[in-house]
């Protein structure tokens, strides 16, 4: 077994088998799993809450008028305004609402008292209820009912397609957004996650002079190669790991926890208009064949996206990025004495990868603009711009070109991390500055 070989395999062993990584390949799934678990049991089970709320209206004109939801009952009282709130039990009610007598003229001075700051949804709801109403007294004020209302309101939606020579695809701007944003994170996240351990790996070993002994039996930019590599492949475990976890873990919380028929019901009570239930023929009809053409429609236009290619990229460009920037952080940890020395060279190295994320944001606006091609060629930022591109649908002469770039960049940066690498690992107590490393770029064998 080649020298490197060994060095990647320690490398690799050695860190798979830390506690540190178990624990966080095991709280990571279920920290993602939650992202998408937490809103579905949050809103199954806020239906069970139900706010009582004491209705205190001088005008007049809500008596009978608001109507109760699973989540909201109003009760109405003749007390003033100050017997209401002399008496008043947070026991029994969770707040009292005042409408003013002018309340037509003057929607502000509607009032919500309670015993502790109510909840955003609360005084959203109750606002939606209120506006509900009083758009329904002025309109009957100009002789228009709301059925002709609900009639004349229309909702548009506009489906996308893409004309390419086998004919027209459907296709999702969302969805191609969201995984074009997913996959630019990923790569910025896993490059400084997986790019800071090599450069404290090199510390950790110059500090303890094991670097000495491990030199006197292989060459410095073996042990540089083997380092880098070797904690590339336990980042792609840890990533595989996470991928089969969170999905084995949302499938079987979802299963076991959330009933899809009552969710879907409960979704669509919590987005009717007005916060108020509603009626058997809207929620069996029209809007239920809606959210099924939507669902429907965003399931078929994943369809348009080449999951294959995205998944080969991403693998790509994140090994690529990372043994780019691996071999910059790993020059840095062999010039330093400890991370504390690290701040004045990480900068220069950070700032084009920070750059990268914030141009990815720009593009998802225009993926087709010159700013995102160049950023998708330059080496320092194109496994990031690249990887939000790419659902977006990316000429393969550009992807190849980028490509190459980049493996050509990764050996430039690793020629020349090596040229300091080999120089700074042996070197001790010694502050070194910009100056410093250029010379050591150009010292000899």
């Amino acid at each position: 077994m080649s020298t490197i070989s060994l060095i990647i395999k320690r490398e690799y062993l050695t860190r798979v088998k830390k506690k540190s990584f178990i624990i966080m390949t095991l709280l990571g799934p279920i920290l993602m799993a939650s992202l998408f678990i937490v809103p579905i049991l949050m809103a199954k089970y806020d239906e069970n809450e139900t706010s009582k709320i004491q209705v205190i209206d001088e005008s007049g004109l809500f008596k009978g008028k608001l109507q109760n939801s699973e989540s909201m009952i109003f009760e109405m009282d003749t007390f003033s305004l100050p017997v209401a709130k002399t008496i008043f039990n947070p026991e029994k009610h969770t707040a009292i609402l005042y409408i003013p007598g002018n309340v037509l003229n003057n929607t502000g001075a509607i009032m919500l008292f309670s015993a502790k700051q109510p909840n955003m949804n609360l005084v959203t709801s109750i606002e939606r209820t209120i506006q509900k109403e009083i758009e329904s007294l002025k309109l009957k004020a100009q002789g228009i009912n709301q059925e002709t209302l609900d009639q004349i309101k229309t909702r548009v939606s506009v489906n996308t397609r893409t004309l390419t020579e086998q004919g027209e695809e459907e296709t999702s701007a969302g969805l191609t957004t969201i995984v074009g944003m997913l996959g630019g994170v990923l790569i910025y996240m896993f490059i400084f996650l997986y790019g800071a351990q090599v450069m404290r790996g090199v510390i950790e070993e110059k500090t303890n002079r094991i670097v000495e002994v491990i030199i006197s039996s292989v060459k410095p930019f073996q042990l540089m190669m083997g380092k880098i590599i070797g904690i590339a492949l336990v980042g792609l475990t840890q990533f595989l790991l996470w991928i089969i976890l969170t999905v084995a873990i949302s499938t079987v919380v979802s299963n076991l926890f959330v009933d899809g028929d009552k969710m879907k019901t409960q979704m669509m009570h919590r987005q009717s208009p007005m916060g108020t239930p509603m009626p058997a023929n809207v929620e069996d009809g029209a809007t239920s064949n809606s959210d099924k053409s939507e669902i429907s429609d965003f399931m078929n236009s994943a369809d348009s996206i080449n999951f294959p290619l995205l998944i080969g990229a991403f693998l790509f460009y994140f090994l690529g990025g990372y043994l780019l920037y691996g071999a910059l952080f790993a020059a840095i940890g062999a010039a330093v004495d400890g991370e504390s020395d690290t701040q004045q060279f990480m900068l220069p190295i950070t700032i084009p990868l920070i750059l990268s994320f914030i141009i990815a944001q720009s593009i998802l606006q225009n993926p087709e603009s010159k700013v995102g091609f160049w950023f998708s060629m330059i080496p320092f930022t194109s496994p990031v711009v690249m990887m939000v591109r790419i659902p977006f649908g990316v000429e393969p002469w550009e992807l190849i070109l980028s490509m190459l770039l980049l493996v050509g960049g990764f050996v430039l940066t690793t020629w020349l991390a090596a040229r300091i690498y080999r120089t700074g690992i042996l070197m001790y107590g010694k502050k070194v500055s910009w100056k410093e490393l250029g010379k050591w770029l150009f010292y000899r064998e």
